[in-house]
């Protein structure tokens, strides 16, 4: 069958069977524990703590918030005690000013954001609810749901696709969202589809996932959402590529947005988010997470709330049955490596991957032998080796010039290198140092400007 795809990409191991006929279980502790909630770990403004040392709150009451736009609330997932604001490591290995809360086990829950509003909301509404919930995307970039659903007014939105591809390896959450809650995620899809009233819903699943396609195209009944098989493909579900695969058209090169071509791309547990805020006014409390990998003994997915260690959720799958060399906060391709597991289960905590040498094996660079695999494997359509090459020499302006900002980080370049070369992590130095410098440049022109 010939599926809908992108040039580039890569097939690495798809490791999903780990999880992917395990349910969803749910990890709900009841007795005292520390909650972590850092007021950063999202794309946008931090917030500020609206509590302080010593209040109580209760589950789904707000303990962060900002005016920024570009941002989202936090809310306790839990009842307890703040019982500090304090730095804290994140999963980043950055020590983040967090909140965190001493639980009492009772989860006494706060008044829900209907409660707040007086009412169900209107279609009208529903994107102030959005952000009220603290809503991101889930899938892991943390981009503020609302600014999403707030495209310019010039701008036409003909499609909402569902990201469903999943096609992290190892990673199910999202797979199994799909097999045990279809209506809710269809629901959701359709009070987006409310705003934007000209566009059609789609959801986009890999081919690898025949139980979910058949049960969302079972479940969907309205006409103006279709579920669309895509290619098997890594990164399938990166937003340009989907909506390449999707719609057939190529999102221009940065700082060009899905809505330039008319698109808007949500992830799965996103949308199941959207229609727990707006159907029962709750907002952004837990997440689905999978924890898997070859040291894990009893690979899970597991419905978590927001703020609970990470070594808490592993333990409740067992531990470790052997000892892991690399635990990742993400999938292989797109994750992160953690320098500790004491650290809290955050809005963009898709998977847990710990791994033994077995799998998480690292081979010493080499010279690159110009064999072009990394070119042709870029689903960006960049030149890799030439980028890696004007960062170590720290020649950022040559990066910039060729387009380097446009890298998606999708590992694609170093996963195919036959000389083990660290593309993307070079061209993520070479990002980074690219916005530093802009944002370096911004604040002297503003300081210019005043002193005029």
């Amino acid at each position: 069958m010939n599926l809908p795809t992108f040039l580039g990409g890569v097939h690495p191991p798809e490791g999903k069977a780990l999880t992917e006929n395990k349910a969803i279980e749910i990890l709900r502790p009841e007795d005292s524990r520390e909650f972590v909630y850092p007021l950063a770990l999202h794309i946008g403004a931090p917030c500020s703590p609206i509590v302080k040392k010593g209040d109580t709150v209760l589950a789904g009451q707000k303990i962060a918030d900002t005016d920024a736009f570009v941002s989202a609330p936090k809310y306790s997932a839990v009842s307890g005690t703040v019982k500090a604001i304090e730095p804290r490591m994140a999963f980043t290995g950055a020590m983040e000013p967090s909140i965190v809360i001493e639980s009492d086990g009772q989860y006494t829950p706060a008044p829900t954001l209907h409660d707040i509003l007086g009412h169900k909301p209107q279609p009208s509404e529903y994107v102030k609810m959005i952000r009220e919930s603290g809503l991101v995307g889930l899938g892991g970039a943390c981009f503020p749901t609302h600014v999403k659903l707030s495209p310019p007014k010039d701008k036409t939105i003909n499609h909402i696709i569902i990201n469903a591809a999943e096609c992290e390896p190892f990673l199910n959450c999202d797979n199994r969202l799909m097999l045990e809650c279809p209506d809710e995620i269809i629901r959701g899809l359709e009070f987006v589809l409310e705003v934007f009233t000209e566009a059609e819903g789609v959801i986009a699943i890999e081919s690898n996932k025949p139980e979910a396609i058949a049960t969302m195209t079972e479940h969907c009944k309205n006409p103006r959402i279709r579920v669309m098989p895509v290619k098997v493909k890594y990164p399938q579900g990166a937003e340009k590529m989907l909506i390449l695969s999707v719609t057939g058209k190529e999102v221009p090169l940065v700082p060009a947005l899905p809505a330039d071509v008319g698109c808007i791309v949500l992830n799965t547990r996103t949308v199941w988010q959207i229609w727990d805020a707006i159907e029962n006014g709750r907002p952004v409390l837990e997440r689905v997470v999978t924890v898997t990998g070859d040291a894990i003994a009893d690979p899970k997915n597991v419905q978590v709330p927001l703020g609970l260690s990470m070594r808490e959720l592993i333990n409740f799958c067992g531990g470790f049955k052997d000892e892991p060399v690399k635990i990742i906060s993400g999938g292989p391709m797109m994750g992160i490596s953690m320098r500790s597991i004491d650290v809290p289960v955050v809005k963009g905590t898709s998977g847990i991957l710990a791994l033994t040498k077995n799998l998480a094996y690292l081979a010493e660079e080499s010279a690159c032998i110009r064999c072009g695999k990394c070119v042709e494997a870029c689903p960006m359509h960049l030149n890799p080796t030439f980028l890696d090459h004007a960062v170590r020499k720290r020649d950022y302006a040559t990066f910039e010039a060729f387009n380097g900002m446009n890298c998606i980080e999708c590992g694609c370049c170093s996963y195919i290198c036959p000389a083990s070369r660290f593309l993307t992590q070079t061209c993520k130095e070479g990002k980074a140092a690219v916005n530093a410098a802009r944002r370096k440049a911004a604040a002297q022109a503003k300081q210019k400007q005043e002193a005029k």
